[in-house]
This record gives C-alpha cells, sequence and structure tokens, in this order.
C-alpha cells in the first residue's frame, strides 16, 4: 500500500533529487501546501502572500522506505533552524515544514525532530513546522523534476544557494 509525505524544505527543485535516488520512492512531485489561495501559481506562492510553501509530495511503499528513512533524508537537506527561508531563498514560502497524513506522521515527526534538537549537532532551536497536511498543489509542469530537465541551471542555481556547503559542515 502506497503512503504520501509532504515536506517543505525551501526550493523545492533541491528537494526532489534526494528522495527520487531511493528504491520504494515511486514518484516525488513538486507544488504548494499550506496556504489560503486555491490553485495558486508559481507567481502567487512567490509573491508570499498566498500562504503556501513550496513542497515536495512524495508518494512512497512504506514496506520498502519508511517515514523514518523520509525524515532522516529531509533533515539532512535543510537548515532547521532557519525560520526566515532556506539559504538563498527568503521568505516564508520557502521556510521549512513536515505536513504529515496521519497521526503516526505526526507522532514520528515530532520525536524525530526532538531526536535532532537533542543531538547537539545544531547550536541554535529546530523551528522546522510539524503541521497537518492540507491539499496539495502540483507546480507548474516546467518546475516538476527540474533537476533532469535544466540541468545546467539547476547546478548554478544550487551552487551559489549555499545549501551544499551547509549540508557538507552539518551532516558530513
Amino acid at each position: 500500500m502506497k503512503e504520501k509525505a509532504a515536506f517543505a524544505g525551501g526550493c523545492f527543485w533541491c528537494m526532489v533529487k534526494p528522495f527520487k535516488e531511493w528504491d520504494g520512492i515511486e514518484d516525488v512531485v513538486s507544488g504548494y501546501m499550506g496556504g489560503q489561495l486555491e490553485h495558486p501559481t508559481y507567481e502567487d506562492v512567490k509573491k508570499g502572500d498566498s500562504g503556501h510553501l513550496e513542497v515536495v509530495e512524495i508518494t512512497y511503499d512504506p514496506a520498502i522506505f519508511s517515514y523514518e528513512q523520509l525524515l532522516d533524508v529531509y533533515w539532512q537537506q535543510i537548515d532547521p533552524t532557519d525560520a526566515g527561508g532556506q539559504f538563498q531563498d527568503r521568505g516564508d514560502s520557502y521556510t521549512t515544514a513536515i505536513f504529515y497524513y496521519t497521526d503516526v506522521q505526526r507522532t514520528l515527526a515530532e520525536v524525530s525532530k526532538s531526536k535532532l534538537a537533542t543531538s547537539g549537532k545544531f547550536q541554535k532551536p529546530i523551528v522546522t513546522e510539524i503541521r497537518p497536511a492540507e491539499t496539495f498543489y502540483p507546480a507548474e509542469e516546467y518546475h516538476q523534476d527540474y533537476y533532469l530537465k535544466e540541468k545546467e541551471h539547476y547546478k548554478e542555481d544550487r551552487a551559489q544557494s549555499g545549501r551544499d556547503e551547509f549540508l557538507s559542515k552539518h551532516w558530513a
């Protein structure tokens, strides 16, 4: 039986590839969640007044790849101490959040966040929110699998973002 998971980690372009690489991950779709505007566009979300965050929605087989494993991958893609966005992408739409679909996911996310908070890995508090999943709106087609469609631009954007330097420092 397939399940869904949704994570906000800043720019969704950088959040697809790390999840797609694993067996048991059926699909990773870039999109929007958490706001009040129905059927938002990229421009709506980027403006910052839609209330939505950029997210990836993951369809996975928990018998092959568990939700706990998804959480482990997720934490290693973000700066969970930054409440103002992620790396070069600033603003509410680029903040981090774990959106849960079930009470089990909520509990696992809370335990995972607590373990990270007490691990000593970060000096600042973990500010990533844990929120109930809401309606997921897939992003426009040109955003889907962007790292494959626009390899050079993706590589340049990621290199300029500061994400990889941060991840290397904290997760090496």
